[in-house]
């Protein structure tokens, strides 16, 4: 197997020069040249021969090199079909790369699990397309599939909302989902030189480690993560005005429940929350026991 070569600047514009690529911003496309961020990508994600890793957006083929080059085996999942062909190319030398066409969003992630890892738990890891990023990260979270960890770049600021604790400024609902499946840990901060063409901002590299078992118990975790939405529909409200006005919730499978003002600050007083709160004062446990109690209203 032969050494990745894509992690500098040299290596990088030559293939893009060779196939006349240009990054394309529908697709959220930079290309990374530091082969010290791809290391500690790696690094970050504790590969093993015996780890099956899924990629997202291998683009030409950077970061895929350093994966195979680790783990015992990539699949790897490209919207951009142009790319095809450069990836042939760029991974012709690595036998343990299995590159596959298609949406990740559109993806079913626990079959790709199950027929190239006969079932058993996979790691991901990938450069993600900042304009999608949460979508792709909740998909993986939300998919069943059993996946031991997630490692990937993001835009810094998005990083920061993801490791976020509450009662701070980043503090919000993907903190929070973040942290009923995973420990999320930012493991190294990336500056646009590192890419070609170099993005506006920041970028981080954020683990998140899955949890064999949720943190918080909850009856119905739809419903908290629906009453967690309204909680920060108006982020600087009180909670109680942000159930009121969010449209409709689905509990126990009834869509479009609804509260009453009363209904809310007695789960709140019987939660031991004062009626004032905020959503960006709560944690996840909290919310898991409001939840519970909300549901318990409407039964």
């Amino acid at each position: 197997m032969p050494e990745p070569y894509l992690g500098s600047p040299s290596g990088t514009i030559e293939i893009l020069r060779k196939y006349n690529i240009s990054a394309r911003k529908k697709f959220g496309q930079n290309f990374l040249i530091d082969d010290g961020v791809l290391s500690a990508t790696v690094d970050a994600a504790e590969l093993t021969p015996e780890d099956a890793v899924l990629e997202i957006g291998p683009g030409i083929g950077t970061l895929t090199q350093y994966l195979a080059a680790s783990a015992g085996h990539v699949v790897a999942v490209e919207i951009d079909r142009s790319l095809l062909t450069v990836l042939a190319d760029t991974l012709s030398g690595f036998d343990n790369v299995e590159v596959i066409s298609g949406d990740i969003l559109k993806t079913d992630i626990k079959e790709i699990v199950d027929t190239r890892n006969n079932g058993r738990p996979i790691k991901v890891v990938a450069n993600l397309p900042y304009y999608i990023t949460t979508p792709i990260i909740m998909q993986l979270l939300e998919s069943g599939a059993p996946i031991e960890s997630i490692t990937v770049m993001v835009q810094k600021e998005v990083a920061d909302r993801m490791t976020a604790k509450p009662g701070s400024r980043d503090f919000g609902a993907l903190s929070l989902a973040i942290s009923y499946y995973a420990e999320p840990e930012v493991a190294r901060v990336v500056h646009p030189d590192a890419f070609i063409p170099q993005p506006g901002v920041d970028s981080a590299v954020v683990t998140l480690k899955a949890h064999r078992n949720p943190p918080v118990s909850v009856r119905d975790p739809q419903f908290m993560f629906e009453l967690i939405r309204a909680s920060f529909n108006q982020r600087r409200k009180k909670l109680s005005n942000g159930i009121m006005n969010f449209p409709g919730f689905h509990v126990g499978g009834r869509s479009g429940v609804r509260f009453t003002r009363a209904d809310v600050e007695d789960a709140l007083a019987a939660a031991g929350l004062d009626s004032n709160i905020r959503g960006e004062d709560m944690g996840l446990d909290q919310f898991a026991d409001l939840a519970d109690r909300l549901t318990a209203a409407v039964k």
